[in-house]
């Protein structure tokens, strides 16, 4: 595997938390008192609402005693004036981590203290606390999978515990990114009264459509996941807890680590979405994510804020959310990955996430009236280039303004790519007949390593040029566009196959082609031909196409005979530039990202693209500059053929009267 990837001192951590700051170090800035600041508080910007009445933090961890004995380490952090920590009771903001609380990095101790997006709660009168979940960091006791009913009891005791100390005022918060994230939501479905407010970042919502997209297994994904998780609980240690001097204790628990399940050996095994977990007897892709309890969820009313991604692996997941779950809510979607690598993107990200998280918290847990209720309940940015991006607000998702406007495949050469078809994509309807292309499977196709997936458990991030790529699938390219058409919302494709094989994987990918030929990625969407019949969801779907992929959905394909395979593309906001072309490009492997089956000789696979059988991507365009510019030509010619016939009117009028006029 490629553990290059991963960093040390653990990139999670730094993903979930921000960029780190001295532990324990007095603010360089002297705090400036709430009146004399400007009161302000909208998306980005708070000042004004509360003093900075802390200059430093005072960590200290134990050990709490779950309700089966097992003795989970956890820190918590107090904010102080010179060292001395608060004596009046604060509300507490806590993360349950499955990364390890802390650990020590080239001789230094790295806590949640160190984080940016909480520094600014520290200084304004929080407590912080980090917790290590049952069989890592420092926690006694074994992992048996993910987000399990037994972690999820234990985020409700802890929970309960903050909120009895001396130091805590009684309300708790949760914050968090990613398996930190999911941590939270689970949390709220078991309803603990004094929680009452979670600041979800990066979070999923239905594990097989992320793991297993469309039926295909992200085994490089599920691979890396598993062996870095294996990487904290055992190799790369937590620290001790402070009892724990000579990390006696510390050494009982990494030996019971040794004993946790591996997160590739449990999921593998679950090929289908009804799958049983032999070990447990759950059926963890229907139990074991915060899909499986949106009835709890809403019953606790507990609010949530959605920090989420056009780039991450789960961005339909946050969008879910925000439909499915009724509490109080918020969604924020930024031009970002899982964890951004781009200085520039990475400061954005954080420094917007810093607010909010404080925007939410005073409001949620200290009553501080600052109208963060008042904003629109979504933040999206639309991509429109580099360091073009605008951020957007809306009422509900999908858009209203969103049309789906369908482009075709379509016959003749695009003269843009090198793919066996270079097809082309159009709105124009197929009228024909005989409107197919044939496509001889190359495994060899692939999106590359710096992927979504990749970056999403602690890779690199960043799409080359898809031209290689392309060149190994099937592309429709449309012409250059005449003006900008922008899209907000879920890419939807129907694409009509055949194949010598009984099955198969279809991966689509929407691309911008840049007038020097540059293809660059925007999104994707996958499905396998077996697992293409579409169900009632169990939940709000958004419209989409539901594959519910249990063992008795699934059936082959038979050989040469024409199947419509209707799958979703995570969704995006992007602006394509006038001058610019839109391409979908179609293969039948992602070698690098999905486990397909490799078959030999290679299948021929026929995409059919006639009146009858039309393949097509249903694209939610938000404002078309084409047709704007197409309508204006209209009416400019509308506009020269009625002056014409007015012209032509008065001429020969003068005529026929200077005729009349001759004797």
């Amino acid at each position: 595997m490629r553990f290059r990837r991963v960093f040390y001192t653990g990139v999670i951590v730094l993903v979930l938390s921000g960029p780190f700051l001295s532990a324990q170090e007095t603010a360089k800035n002297p705090a400036v008192p709430a009146a004399a600041q400007a009161r302000v508080s909208k998306f980005g910007q708070y000042s004004g609402y509360s003093e900075a009445k802390y200059d430093s933090w005072v960590r200290t961890s134990q050990y709490l005693t779950m309700r089966d004995g097992v003795k989970l380490a956890i820190d918590i952090i107090r904010p102080a004036v010179n060292g001395k920590p608060a004596d009046e009771p604060l509300p507490v903001v806590w993360t349950h981590n499955r990364y390890r609380r802390a650990f020590l990095a080239k001789g230094r101790l790295i806590s949640i203290a160190d984080s940016y997006d909480i520094r600014n709660l520290l200084k304004h009168g929080y407590v912080a606390a980090s917790a290590d979940c049952r069989g890592s960091g420092a926690s006694f006791g074994k992992a048996v999978g993910i987000w399990t009913p037994e972690e999820t009891q234990d985020a409700y005791e802890i929970t309960e515990w903050l909120a009895k100390q001396p130091w805590s005022d009684g309300k708790v918060g949760m914050f968090g990114g990613s398996y930190l994230g999911v941590t939270q939501i689970m949390a709220a479905s078991k309803k603990p009264p004094h929680l009452k407010a979670i600041f979800p970042a990066v979070p999923l919502f239905d594990i097989y459509s992320v793991g297993a997209q469309g039926g295909i297994f992200k085994e490089d994904f599920v691979r890396t996941w598993s062996e870095l998780t294996r990487r904290f609980d055992v190799d790369e240690i937590a620290a001790p807890v402070d009892d724990d001097k000579n990390g006696v204790l510390l050494k009982k628990a990494i030996e019971e680590h040794k004993g946790n399940r591996s997160l590739i050996a449990a999921v593998s095994p679950l090929k289908f979405r009804n799958s049983r977990d032999e070990l447990t007897g759950a059926m963890p892709n229907l139990v074991w994510q915060p899909a499986g309890y949106i009835k709890e969820i809403n019953e606790s009313g507990i609010p949530m804020y959605l920090w989420c991604g056009w780039y991450d692996a789960f961005t339909r997941d946050g969008f879910l959310m925000f439909r499915n779950f009724t509490v109080p809510r918020k969604l924020a979607v930024g031009a970002w990955s899982h964890s951004p690598k781009d200085a520039d993107i990475l400061m954005e990200a954080f420094t917007l996430l810093s607010v909010e998280t404080w925007r939410w918290f005073d409001y949620w847990l200290k009553g501080i009236d600052n109208g963060i209720m008042n904003d629109p309940p979504i933040h999206y940015q639309v991509m429109v280039g580099p360091k073009q991006n605008v951020w957007m607000t809306a009422s509900q998702w999908p858009l209203l303004e969103a049309k789906d406007v369908p482009y075709y495949f379509g016959e003749g050469k695009s003269k843009s790519a090198k793919s066996s078809n270079d097809g082309s994509l159009t709105k124009k309807v197929p009228t024909g007949t005989e409107g197919k292309d044939v496509y001889k499977v190359d495994y060899s196709a692939t999106t590359g390593t710096t992927t979504r997936w990749d970056n999403t458990v602690g890779g690199e991030f960043g799409y080359p040029d898809q031209g290689p790529n392309d060149v190994k699938g099937l592309t429709y390219t449309s012409a250059p566009l005449t003006g900008e058409v922008a899209i907000s919302g879920h890419p939807v494709v129907h694409l009509w196959v055949a194949s010598t094989a009984a099955d198969g994987d279809f991966f689509a990918y929407l691309e911008e082609v840049k007038d020097e030929g540059l293809s660059l990625y925007i999104t994707e969407g996958a499905l396998r031909a077996s697992h293409r019949a579409v169900q009632a969801p169990p939940y709000d779907n958004l419209g989409l196409p539901y594959h519910r992929s249990f063992d008795t959905d699934v059936k082959d394909l038979e050989p040469g005979r024409p199947v419509e395979l209707v799958f979703d593309l995570e969704p995006t906001a992007k602006a394509f530039k006038a001058g610019n072309r839109i391409r979908l490009t179609i293969t039948c492997a992602d070698k690098d990202n999905a486990a397909t089956p490799v078959l030999d000789p290679s299948p021929s696979v026929t995409v059919f693209r006639d009146a009858v059988r039309a393949s097509f991507i249903s694209l939610p365009v938000v404002s078309s500059a084409e047709k704007e510019a197409s309508g204006n030509f209209s009416l400019v010619r509308i506009f020269f053929l009625l002056l014409l016939v007015v012209v032509l009117v008065i001429a020969f009028t003068l005529f026929m009267r200077s005729r009349l006029k001759k004797p």
